[in-house]
């Protein structure tokens, strides 16, 4: 049987790619994490959870400094029975060191301590188990950590004609005029208006999506414009138009693919089909390693030209102010915010969190090397060094105001040491990012002290959207 407790994204994204793990993606195994049924175990730990703390704060920690974690129960509805339940906890970091251990689960708090003897990240996974080694409730878990000297990480070489290449992609661009067709549909906002929208765009397929503009546009305001993208959904291939929207910008939701909108004619047909094209060698988009080989061939070469066309186009849409250009995502819409913020198209703001794709190379080595991992990273070619996220990231203009949104102190589909070389590379005193203790990809603990650490370099002044 699968080894998760129950199917998370990274299990599911494994069955999408038909690839057997090595290693359990979510984190603790053992013999049987199946949740234990008993009634009154899921009432006692209904609402319970593990937080985990550090004695400062988790990125500030010097190599060969001690770090303490603290795991602390919370929620638990009475008592525990002596002997009932297990701590199962596992200690892993960036460079190979493995410890791990099952102690008697109480409500005193269970302390782990540790040192890092280079640069990098510590990683501290822990689930609550019974008697019959299962996990007795779905969020009785701690994934989290912390960092050493982690300013000091540099990213793999990226490829000496990064920028000869990109000049060439986009001048493919350049030979495309920029041509949209607009279907109005209805808009939940009474004070805006929705379009379905196909624009002409290089590659094999067009930019497509929904753009919805403030009605106050048609008496002459004008408002920044966004560009908003979306994570992976490799065996989807839908695009819904959106559910809330926003009168304060003009904003093009774009998906990765450029898939044909039921709005244009598009059918289940249309989309099984989609499904198909786009998968190469039994690999769902982008994870063939055959198809990586050639960067113009790669799936991702299409996705960072819809990219920039999405941005171009906002800045021929009636209503901009000339002036600000966002972009926002998360997971693969966080890279694809970092390839809009280093596309050269002026990005003014850039919103990534959960930033997928970053230190490609280094990812990869922690399957080899059986290193903390979730699995789930595109195989590493030569080719892939053109789309990695810390190298876009070096082309962001300090104009731009870059935000991480997220990065999970758990999160090993997005590796927080790759996103510790993301923050390093981005120039100049712009930006920021959102470290969050206990986070997984796919999970945030509850707030409490302790959860979240913003690191900021100074920050120009700017227009607040929202």
């Amino acid at each position: 049987m699968n080894p998760c407790t129950y199917f998370c994204a990274g299990c599911l994204a494994a069955l999408a790619i038909g690839k057997a793990y090595a290693q359990n993606p979510c984190g603790i195994s053992s013999p049987d994490e199946r949740l234990c049924a008993q009634p009154a175990v899921a009432a006692r730990f209904d609402k319970a959870w593990l937080k985990g703390t550090t004695e400062k704060d988790p990125l500030s920690y010097k190599t060969g400094e001690d770090i303490v974690l603290t795991l602390t129960p919370q929620g638990i509805d009475g008592e525990i029975p002596d002997g009932e339940y297990r701590l199962q906890w596992k200690r892993s970091d960036d460079h190979g060191l493995t410890e791990e251990g099952i102690v008697p689960f109480t409500k005193t708090p269970f302390v782990y301590k540790a040192k890092l003897d280079k640069p990098g990240f510590l990683r501290l996974e822990a689930s609550v188990i019974d008697k019959e080694n299962r996990r007795v409730a779905k969020n009785m878990f701690f994934d989290g950590g912390a960092g050493a000297d982690i300013d000091t990480l540099s990213s793999h070489e990226e490829p000496a004609d990064f920028d000869a290449f990109w000049a060439r992609q986009f001048r493919r661009l350049d030979r495309v005029p920029i041509k949209d067709e607009r279907i109005e549909i209805s808009c939940p906002n009474p004070k805006a208006r929705l379009y379905a929208v196909r624009v002409d765009c290089a590659g094999l397929r067009p930019v497509t999506g929904y753009l919805s503009i403030p009605k106050a546009v048609d008496k002459g305001a004008t408002f920044p414009c966004r560009l908003k993208t979306y994570g992976y959904r490799g065996a989807v291939y839908r695009h819904r138009k959106p559910t809330k929207v926003r009168d304060s910008e003009i904003v093009f939701h774009i998906n990765a693919h450029g898939l044909k909108l039921v709005e244009f004619g598009a059918t289940e047909a249309d989309r099984k089909a989609l499904l198909w094209e786009t998968r190469s060698n039994g690999k769902t988009c982008a994870f063939d390693p055959e198809q990586n080989k050639d960067p113009e061939v790669a799936y991702f070469n299409g996705m960072v030209l819809r990219v920039k066309r999405g941005l171009q186009y906002l800045k021929t849409v009636k209503g901009w102010n000339g002036r600000d250009l966002l972009a926002s995502g998360g997971s693969q819409g966080g890279l694809q915010t970092i390839w809009a913020a280093g596309c050269g198209e002026g990005v003014t703001r850039a919103e990534s969190g959960k930033t997928w794709c970053c230190d490609m190379f280094n990812n990869n080595l922690r399957i080899e090397r059986k290193i903390s991992s979730d699995g789930w990273y595109v195989p590493w070619t030569e080719s892939m060094g053109y789309y990695d996220a810390v190298n876009f990231a070096k082309r962001i203009p300090e104009t731009c105001h870059t935000l991480i949104t997220r990065a999970g102190l758990g999160d090993y589909r997005c590796p927080p040491m790759g996103l510790a070389k993301l923050w390093n590379n981005i120039p100049g005193n712009n930006k920021s990012i959102l470290w969050v203790q206990g986070a997984r990809h796919g999970y945030v603990p509850p707030n409490y002290e302790g959860r979240d650490f913003r690191h900021a370099a100074w920050i120009a002044p700017r227009r607040v959207f929202w």
